[in-house]
């Protein structure tokens, strides 16, 4: 009997591996093959061409369903997809992410659909407006005529985001966009980071100085105010109540990742300017030393015991694609990313490896072919980032584009100016939004406090 049993766990342990993701790590074939099937995969759980579904949007926000997600991974899932088009020349989601940006970008074109405004973060925005500046610097299909141009719509997102920095704290946005929402009293560095990101990048694709200007102003302001060290570390944020005194030091490696790629193109720029060069050097070597223990990208905060929020399994997506794209913009970075890309890449392939069709995708790549029962969009999301990367190695892949070398994507210098600019005077939300708003925005930052304020003794 008990022979019995044994072999027929053997057998399940069999099928299980052949169903997993195979990756010959230097064949651009094997590359392509595996990305492919993790996109599929991830793209099941979008609803949005079904009856019934929103376009451009996951199910969600939670608790509806309990599994579902918030709004700016929608669009930070559309941002991968472009970027899979991009390195592996695959265009089969191109119709359906076009389709979802241009349904999400809001009456006024600035990224702020109104039917999110009671959970809009200024993070939330800026993802969404990442994206649309990576679609400008890829080349993306342009949008219909009639609507704004990639460009436009990124420069949207700049230009409302640049009148919120206020005097608390010394300046710096906040986490939140209204006064009325949970979180409006905390600054934090994912928001900060997105504009600086989004200024370094309109710099460069526009050489207009101005937004390299605002990203100066944003990197003195998060040194200033602590949530950068001098060890460069980035820190999750601080309440305005405490002057930002209270930091939280829990890391994330979106956080990392979103200031690295801004100071690599503020390098690109500043045609190499060695303060850029050095912060971009630092950035790289500290993101190293906490997210990548044994060359296998890490979700340091909550990987260890998998107490990740559905947001954080997605966070090393946009490590290892912004890892790639500092590579492409800053090339000195080159030598030192790509043995960190790879050896990533090979892990998350094995842990590929779970649930009834034998290969999706859990988070502890550092577990290898051991799946860790955890499965959702940003599981297989960073999967597929971390896989399709590294095509850097193996082919030409062409830089972010500019206006001065190929970039097509119409802009507009005023794009925002029909928005709201004092968050103050936004229409108030009803009791029963505020209760909404606040159930969703208060689960967020209670359960991230639970988790890791201990990280900020």
């Amino acid at each position: 009997m008990k022979f019995i049993i044994l072999y027929a766990i053997l057998a399940l342990l069999r099928c299980h591996a052949v169903a997993a993701i195979e990756l010959e790590i230097t064949s651009p074939s094997s590359i392509r093959t595996a990305a492919s099937t993790i996109a599929y995969d991830m793209m099941t759980y979008y609803k949005g061409n079904q009856s019934g579904g929103i376009i451009g949007v996951l199910p969600g926000p939670p608790p509806n369903p309990p599994t579902g997600y918030y709004w700016w991974e929608s669009g930070a899932m559309w941002g991968t997809l472009i970027d899979y088009w991009h390195y592996t020349g695959d265009s089969s989601y191109n119709d359906e992410a076009l389709r979802g940006i241009q349904w999400q970008v809001g009456e006024n074109k600035d990224m702020m659909p109104s039917n999110w405004s009671q959970s809009m973060g200024n993070d939330d925005q800026a993802f969404w407006g990442m994206t649309a500046l990576l679609a400008a610097e890829t080349n993306f299909p342009n949008p219909p005529a009639n609507q704004p141009g990639w460009l436009a719509l990124a420069q949207a997102v700049f230009n409302t985001q640049a009148r919120r920095p206020d005097n608390e704290c010394g300046g710096g946005l906040r986490w939140q966009v209204y006064p009325y929402l949970t979180g409006y009293d905390y600054k934090n560095s994912i928001a900060n980071g997105c504009f600086f990101n989004i200024g370094a990048r309109l710099a460069r694709y526009t050489n207009n100085d101005t937004y390299a200007q605002h990203a100066e102003t944003t990197w003195d302001w998060i040194q200033n105010v602590g949530l950068m060290d001098s060890n460069y570390n980035i820190y999750d944020g601080a309440h305005i109540g405490t002057n930002c005194t209270d930091i939280n030091k829990v890391q994330f490696s979106y956080n990392m990742a979103v200031w690295l790629l801004g100071a690599a193109n503020m390098y690109n720029y500043t045609n190499g300017a060695e303060v850029w060069k050095q912060r971009t050097t630092s950035l790289l070597n500290s993101t190293f030393t906490t997210f990548f223990p044994e060359d296998i990208a890490y979700e340091v905060a909550c990987e260890p015991k998998l107490t990740c929020t559905t947001d954080m399994f997605s966070f090393k997506a946009y490590l290892t694609r912004w890892l790639a794209s500092t590579a492409l913009v800053a090339p000195f970075t080159y030598d030192l990313i790509i043995p960190k890309l790879r050896a990533s890449a090979i892990a998350a392939a094995k842990q590929c490896s779970g649930d009834t069709n034998g290969r999706t995708c859990g988070l502890s790549w550092s577990k290898g072919a051991v799946w860790d029962g955890t499965k959702g969009v940003g599981q297989q999301m960073a999967a597929m980032s971390a896989i399709f990367v590294n095509l850097l190695a193996l082919e030409s892949i062409v830089p972010p584009l500019t206006n001065a070398t190929g970039g097509t994507s119409e802009g507009n210098p005023n794009a925002g100016a029909g928005s709201v600019i004092d968050p103050s005077a936004f229409k108030p939300a009803t009791q029963g939004d505020r209760i909404g708003a606040g159930l969703i925005t208060t689960m967020l930052l209670v359960g991230v406090t639970i988790m890791f304020g201990w990280m900020s003794l």
